[in-house]
């Protein structure tokens, strides 16, 4: 059995300080779920979360079955806007868009996806899962900081980052360049002070400030 301890291999890019810091991220595959609504009360967002860890250890333990090669499923993500980008600073959360997701192999392929999927669905009702798509994603140069404690209490973080990266001389367009949140804790087992998030922001050097959406 050849195990792959991605959490071990990928952790300088599923790790943060928290004070923020600039760093290159490469490309990744996802599982992920688009959506919209407030991730407090929309079940929308509690079925893409669901079939998303679904598909996630279906895949895990299918390649462990039939490949011999066992590796933990990786945190959840989140990439969060909305087309009025000061609504979505202001936390108005039922006009939120995000996309959730889990980062997988990259030998993982388009049909074991769809493998997984079938297998899944076999099993269990997953409302999302026509949602679902593999797909690769390229986040680049950006700023991150950790973010220790509850989710509603990022505010103070989210504007430090933003700071660090406008003296950066940097900017972003947050239609474009979403906020992107990585949940490195399982808030069913960690207390609401202990959770740990990173906070990502891709950036674009000398973008004009009347450009910027947050």
């Amino acid at each position: 059995m050849q195990k792959l301890d991605l959490k071990k291999n990928l952790k300088t890019f599923y790790n943060a300080k928290p004070i923020p810091a600039f760093i290159d991220i490469p490309t990744f595959n996802f599982l992920a779920i688009d959506g919209s609504g407030n991730p407090n009360t929309s079940k929308d967002y509690s079925n893409a979360v669901q079939t998303l860890y679904a598909i996630a250890y279906t895949l895990k333990f299918k390649v462990k079955k039939e490949l011999q090669i066992d590796y933990p499923v990786m945190a959840l993500e989140g990439l969060w806007w909305s087309a009025d980008m000061q609504v979505f600073k202001a936390g108005i959360k039922d006009n939120w868009n995000w996309t959730m997701m889990i980062s997988v192999p990259e030998f993982i392929t388009a049909e074991m996806v769809s493998s997984a999927c079938l297998e899944a669905d076999s099993k269990k009702s997953l409302p999302a899962l026509p949602l679902l798509h593999f797909t690769p994603f390229a986040e680049g140069f950006s700023a991150q900081l950790m973010h220790i404690g509850p989710y509603n209490a990022e505010a103070e973080n989210i504007n430090i980052l933003h700071a660090y990266i406008h003296t950066g001389g940097y900017g972003f367009d947050g239609l474009r360049q979403k906020h992107h949140e990585i949940y490195l804790s399982d808030p069913r087992k960690t207390a609401p002070e202990r959770l740990k998030t990173i906070i990502r922001q891709p950036v674009t050097p000398s973008i004009n400030e009347k450009n910027l959406a947050i």
